[in-house]
């Protein structure tokens, strides 16, 4: 008895895990036409985040508005990815994501920038914890796809880090020197 409580106050309880921020995105009302009139049923979107690198979305349906958004939510936090902020505030370099016909393109800024982005990116921006970043939705305003090429852009976030280990190089051969000059590639 005392090994299964042991075991059991080792397992990460769903109360320990951080507090995450959650944004209703979208809810959508769909209607069925029956015998007796309409049946209404609810779909929402859900971005879910830590505001301090981790950020993911979900999306739930059901009869009611509530339970859909407490699908959504749990599925958001399913789903969650981490990604590396410079100085915790804005991104390492600028990309591009694509999902179906939503493009999205996202710029690192200066300190004092503030989140520009529209809509859906910036729920995601907000909940993964930016502060300062540029970015412009081109394609599809569809929120879903606008949100899954967001999350695809963000997945390709890299840190100098992470590029230097990938290259088995250090951390200064990758960056920049802070005096304007750039450092010399080093020919692998």
């Amino acid at each position: 008895m005392a090994r299964e409580d042991n075991r059991r106050d080792n397992r990460p309880s769903r109360e320990e895990t951080p507090e995450f921020a959650d944004r209703l995105v979208a809810i959508n009302r769909v209607s069925k036409t029956v015998k007796g009139g309409k049946r209404f049923g609810f779909a929402a979107l859900v971005v879910v985040g830590d505001q301090r690198g981790r950020v993911g979305f979900g999306k739930g349906k059901a009869k009611e508005v509530p339970e859909a958004i407490r699908k959504a939510t749990e599925q958001a936090k399913r789903s969650l990815i981490r990604v590396p902020l410079r100085e915790g505030r804005t991104l390492h370099h600028d990309m591009e994501g694509r999902h179906g016909a939503g493009r999205v393109v996202m710029r690192a800024a200066v300190a004092g920038t503030g989140i520009i982005a529209g809509g859906p990116m910036r729920a995601v921006f907000e909940m993964l914890g930016l502060q300062d970043v540029v970015a412009k939705s081109l394609g599809s305003t569809n929120p879903y796809n606008m949100i899954r090429a967001t999350i695809d852009g963000l997945k390709l976030e890299s840190s100098p880090r992470q590029v230097a280990q990938r290259r088995g190089k250090k951390v200064a051969d990758i960056l920049k020197k802070t005096d304007g000059e750039v450092a010399e590639p080093v020919e692998a």
